[in-house]
C-alpha cells in the first residue's frame, strides 16, 4: 500500500477483534516507524504509554466512558508530551551534528521556550498529532485499523498512568484487527471551501 492509498483507505475504526494479540515483531515496527515523525528542534517531546495490562486497561475504558475499543483493540497507544523535554539534556538531540550546528540550535532551543509555557504545550500538541498520524498510516499499510481519541477524562487517565507534572496527555490512538467496517464518510467538505489562496478575503471588501 503507497502513501496515497493509506490515507484514502484509513478510516477512524471503533470495533476490534479482542482475541487478536500483535506479534511483538509488529508491534515494534509499527513504534519504530510512528518516531520517525518530526518534531521541532529534534527534541522528540511525545512519550507513548502502550497500556498492556488488563486492569488497567479497563479502569482507562472506565475513564474513556465504557468505550470499547480501549479494551477491545491489540495497542492502547496514551500520547503524552513532555514539556520540559526542550531543556533536558538537549545535546542528545543534536549529538550527530557538527559542532557549529549545535553550537547554533541548543542555545536556540532555549531561547524558544524558556518561560513561554504556552509555546510549550503547543509544542507538545502539534508533535502529538503528527505521531498519531504515522502511528495510523503505519498501521493501516501493515493491515491494521486505528482510531484516534479524546473523548476521555483526561485527569483521570493520568492519575491511572502515573504521568509526571511536567508532562500532558494528549490523545489515544487504539490499533488492532478491526472486525467491522467504519460508517462511511459523513461528508467530505469540497478543496474550495477548505483551501484559502494566499490570504483570507479581507471582510471590509467582501
Amino acid at each position: 500500500m503507497n502513501v496515497f492509498e493509506a490515507l484514502e483507505k484509513r478510516r477512524a475504526v471503533k470495533w476490534f477483534d479482542p482475541q487478536y494479540m500483535m506479534s511483538a515483531a509488529d508491534e515494534e515496527r509499527l513504534l519504530n516507524a510512528a518516531i520517525l515523525s518530526p518534531t521541532a528542534f529534534n527534541i522528540q517531546n511525545w512519550r507513548l504509554v502502550v497500556v498492556k495490562d488488563p486492569d488497567l486497561r479497563n479502569k482507562i475504558r472506565e475513564a474513556a466512558w465504557g468505550q470499547a475499543q480501549v479494551t477491545d483493540s491489540s495497542l492502547l497507544c496514551v500520547l503524552c508530551a513532555d514539556l520540559k523535554a526542550w531543556e533536558k539534556g538537549p545535546e542528545r538531540y543534536w549529538k550527530n551534528a557538527p559542532p557549529e550546528v549545535q553550537g547554533y540550535l541548543l542555545p536556540a532551543i532555549r531561547r524558544y521556550y524558556e518561560g513561554k509555557p504556552q509555546i510549550q504545550r503547543d509544542e507538545a500538541m502539534r508533535s502529538c498529532g503528527l505521531l498519531a498520524m504515522s502511528l495510523m498510516l503505519a498501521a493501516k499499510e501493515m493491515g491494521y485499523e486505528s482510531c484516534p481519541m479524546d473523548g476521555f477524562d483526561f485527569d483521570a487517565v493520568g492519575k491511572l498512568i502515573n504521568l509526571p507534572p511536567d508532562h500532558v496527555v494528549t490523545m489515544f490512538v487504539v490499533i488492532g484487527k478491526g472486525i467491522k467496517d467504519a460508517w462511511p464518510k459523513a461528508g467530505q467538505l469540497p478543496l474550495p471551501e477548505i483551501v484559502i489562496r494566499d490570504r483570507f478575503q479581507d471582510p471590509m471588501k467582501a
